[in-house]
């Protein structure tokens, strides 16, 4: 068995000299020796493999953030856990970009203990599934 330790996740919200970010950090800090998970992409597709919210942007959010909870769920994390996340929308809108980052804005990401994750938006042409529209991948501490 290996010792029980504690984790310290600190999140740096602003480097000096750059525009405070509203509701990300510019960088994650992890202690040596801390468990880390690199999670596959999460996408709108529900249990049974069917597309959830075909056309809609913030409900396939919805079900990415939901799916992405399970997968931390099952590893023994969550997302107060997530130290940085890459999110992917199929669109070059800045409003429809906008719609998706309040989504994630309002779960647990941006809500951690330690101030918000870092992270990356991104709008892009595609996605791997037939009228996929958002997918996030993510990093997370694994607490012992």
């Amino acid at each position: 068995m290996f010792p029980l330790e504690v984790v310290i996740i600190k999140r740096s919200i602003a480097a000096a000299g750059l525009l405070k970010p509203p509701t990300y950090s510019h960088a994650s800090i992890v202690e040596a020796g801390t468990r880390l998970a690199f999670l596959a992409g999460s996408v709108p597709l529900d249990a049974d493999g069917e597309l959830v919210g075909e056309g809609d942007p913030v409900r396939q959010t919805e079900q990415v953030l939901a799916n992405l909870e399970a997968q931390l769920r099952d590893i023994g994390s969550g997302l107060s856990q997530v130290l940085y996340t890459d999110v992917y929308v199929v669109s070059g809108d800045p409003a429809v970009l906008a719609d998706v980052w309040r989504v994630v804005e309002a779960s647990g990401l941006s809500t951690a203990e330690g101030g918000p994750h870092s992270s990356t938006l991104l709008g892009v042409a595609s996605l791997g599934y037939q009228g996929q529209l958002v997918e996030i991948t993510a990093t997370a501490v694994v607490p012992e």
